[in-house]
């Protein structure tokens, strides 16, 4: 027998064997699952500082929309008051813008802001050539108005004299009557158009209507001027005599009488004390302020004071009631006057606008607006607005301001 049967058989052509697969090692095994262990751990530390932001994100908006906390206390009642202060708006006793009248160039002017004027003076000149022309025209319209007008009266003449004896005609004399009429108004007509380009012609000169200080100059020279209110010139201010105008609570307004002498403080004159007349009332109460306007005259011959400023003006009357003690934290100063909150409703703020009397620095007198029993919010937020939803947290507790 052959042999052949004792060796390994031969593999088929064009066949090959698998390649043997290895098996993982355990360093590597170990290492991918350190690895996702790390990737897991980091995902969870960055989901919990998001959830940490958010929660600090909630939390502030929380505390910003929560209602403000305030201290609330009732207002103290002090004596009746005789006396208080109001603010006062200064302006000049005459206020007047300068216009041009004519058309032109502006060529000189004389005074500049700060400039005491005397009425009739000369502030500038404003060349007009167009204007010139129109009236040399003019000038030479009238005169051959004139001519025509001369000569028809003559003929006019003639045959009204000639038309006795039946020499001309009757229709005729009247054709030559008539046209002596019209040339006449024409000469009138002429005349009247000199007469408005001359006094075109004198605007060119710009004066003073008032004796007072120039406290605005808007032009120079060689600009070109428009006439009419488009732009002014000048702004005259007239200030030897003051207005000052105050809003007086209608609680008071019967006790006000022209004539009567009132004291006047200025912030920017501290210590001293002007003193002015009431002139005037508006005999009227203001229905959106329910205040009465009144107006006070200062003498300002030395100059002192000016236009635009505030004054403090002390008012004397009878004992109207009560005045009520806050303290001066309370108080608001906002551009709708001066105004105190109160809270009603047990959480809600509401603004009032009061009058206040004598202010010692610590407490102030508040003469109208405050009833007894109202929840004056001792020091509020100047964020705080009307209706606002507010947290009281000693509701009743009496005032500890002190009395004058």
């Amino acid at each position: 027998m052959s042999n052949a049967s004792n060796h390994d058989p031969q593999p088929a052509h064009g066949h090959e064997t698998a390649p043997e697969q290895k098996p993982i090692s355990p360093r590597l095994a170990v290492a991918g699952v350190v690895l996702l262990f790390v990737v897991a751990a980091v995902l969870a530390g960055v989901g919990k500082l998001r959830r940490d932001h958010a929660d600090t994100v909630l939390a502030d908006r929380t505390t910003a929309m929560a209602p403000p906390t305030v201290n609330v206390a009732t207002p103290k009642a002090g004596a009746p008051v005789d006396s208080f202060v109001l603010p006062g708006n200064v302006t000049a006793f005459t206020d007047s813008p300068i216009y041009a009248r004519t058309d032109g160039y502006l060529t000189r002017w004389y005074y500049d802001i700060g400039a005491r004027v005397k009425k009739g003076a000369l502030l500038a000149e404003i060349a007009t050539p167009e204007l010139d022309q129109q009236l040399s025209q003019a000038k030479a319209d009238l005169v051959t108005a004139q001519a025509n007008a001369n000569n028809a009266r003559i003929q006019a003449d003639r045959y009204s004299d000639l038309v006795k004896s039946n020499a001309v005609s009757r229709q005729d004399t009247d054709t030559f009557v008539n046209q002596a009429a019209a040339t006449a108004s024409a000469v009138h007509s002429a005349q009247a158009n000199v007469q408005r380009l001359t006094d075109m012609q004198s605007f060119e000169k710009v004066y003073a209507p008032f004796d007072g200080v120039i406290t605005a100059r808007t032009i120079d020279i060689g600009q070109l001027i428009d006439q009419g209110a488009a732009k002014e010139l000048f702004h005259l201010q007239a200030i030897n005599t003051l207005r000052v105008y105050a809003n007086l609570p209608q609680i008071y307004s019967q006790s006000v009488k022209r004539g009567m002498k009132l004291d006047l403080d200025f912030p920017e004159h501290a210590g001293k004390t002007y003193h002015g007349t009431l002139v005037r009332t508006a005999d009227a109460i203001d229905p959106s302020s329910r205040t009465l306007l009144v107006e006070i005259d200062v003498d300002n011959s030395g100059g002192e004071l000016m236009p635009g400023s505030l004054a403090q003006v002390h008012f004397k009357t009878p004992a109207a009631g009560p005045a009520f003690i806050v303290p001066a934290a309370a108080l608001i100063f906002r551009k709708d006057g001066l105004q105190v909150s109160t809270v009603v409703n047990g959480n809600t703020a509401h603004l009032v606008d009061v009058v206040m009397g004598e202010d010692d620095g610590g407490t102030a007198q508040i003469v109208t607006g405050l009833n007894a029993g109202d929840q004056v919010i001792q020091d509020p937020p100047d964020s705080l607005i009307e209706g606002e939803k507010v947290s009281v947290v000693n509701p009743g507790k009496p005032s500890n301001a002190g009395g004058h």
